[in-house]
């Protein structure tokens, strides 16, 4: 997800493929795309150090578990025992079953059709689960934050503009305890991405919706990506998807929830960028004890709650997306949102 229209997929898949796989054909409501090599090991954990091992088995791979989407996105686990996930390109919500079935969810994910040859990405992005139990999602094609009633698949837009425009194309989310919830708002929605006719914000933002429904324009950034916050919410996780600032930032937040000063660099990707690695820092998942799983060149970097860079989880092609979730034995299990692919691998605890 970085500079222009065609770099985002280019940028973050890179050149390099799921060990020789080519992306198949969407074949509906299958589960288990049709012809996907369901269960195939892929990729594998580079120990950093020795702390991984009590989170992951540095010897683990991970199982892919479906292929075939133009770009999976925006996982999350919901309580039921069940993962949603996102091809915003398609527009369409997938449901993955502990056990192998995935089947779509919800056709338009996001903009209803016919879509406008302005709008490259008219799907749903990241998404979360609130303390209601609604589906509150980034909804990139609708411009807009909504909330899904998971039962009933009705629709509310919670906010879909910053003093009186229309947001670009809210990319990611996490929620507060108290329903606090902090979005992105990048261009990659756009066919033009920051020169697109129908933008009328003049920034990438980083938001906050008060519970009470108040917004506020916390900063700006070239591209804003992936948002996470620390268990004790003190802390919130920034990924920007920039080639030239691919970073992870980390904003100390005050009591009413708003960051109390700039922002320190808490994970540099740089280095992992120049060497050629595929993908750039996108979307997060921040588990319970701290440890934050944020992706990025050669895949989802398994970060300490100081910072420290623990191994890089990889299965050989660009990470847009990741989340905690369990699998059909009751185990922990990092659920990646990969390219053209959904796939998954054990952790420990």
């Amino acid at each position: 997800m970085a500079l222009g229209v065609t770099s985002r997929r280019t940028l973050m898949a890179g050149a390099v493929g799921l060990a020789g796989m080519a992306a198949l054909p969407l074949a509906g409501c299958a589960a288990r795309l049709a012809g996907a090599p369901a269960g195939q090991q892929v990729g594998g954990v580079e120990m950093l150090d020795p702390a991984l091992a009590a989170i992951i088995d540095p010897g683990a791979r991970a199982e892919l578990l479906a292929t075939g989407y133009a770009w999976a996105e925006g996982p999350v686990w919901v309580p039921a025992g069940y993962l949603l996930f996102n091809d915003p390109g398609n527009n369409v919500m997938y449901r993955y079953r502990p056990g192998g079935t995935v089947e779509e969810f919800l056709r338009p994910s996001g903009l209803q059709t016919p879509v406008p040859p302005e709008i490259r990405e008219a799907g749903a992005n990241g998404m979360e689960i609130d303390a209601a139990g609604r589906l509150v999602i980034a909804d990139s094609g609708t411009r807009a934050i909504t909330a899904i009633d998971l039962a009933t698949k009705a629709r509310t837009v919670l906010v879909d503009r910053f003093e009186g425009r229309r947001f670009n194309s809210p990319n990611d989310l996490t929620i507060a305890r108290n329903g606090a919830i902090y979005f992105t708002d990048p261009p990659y929605g756009f066919a033009a991405a920051d020169d697109s006719p129908l933008r009328e914000v003049p920034h990438n933002g980083l938001y906050l919706r008060d519970p009470d429904g108040r917004l506020h324009l916390l900063d700006t950034h070239h591209r804003p990506n992936g948002v996470g916050l620390s268990p004790d919410e003190r802390t919130l996780y920034l990924a920007l998807s920039d080639e030239a600032r691919p970073q992870v930032l980390a904003y100390a937040l005050g009591a009413d929830g708003k960051p109390t000063g700039a922002p320190r660099l808490f994970h540099d990707m740089r280095s992992h960028h120049a060497a050629g690695r595929p993908g750039l820092p996108d979307g997060m998942d921040v588990a319970e004890d701290g440890t934050i799983f944020a992706t990025g060149p050669g895949g989802v970097h398994v970060l300490s709650p100081g910072g420290r860079l623990l191994g890089i989880i990889g299965t050989g092609t660009a990470i847009a997306n990741c989340a905690v979730g369990r699998a059909e034995n009751g185990g922990r299990c990092l659920y990646l949102t990969a390219h053209t692919t959904l796939a998954r691998i054990p952790l420990r605890g």
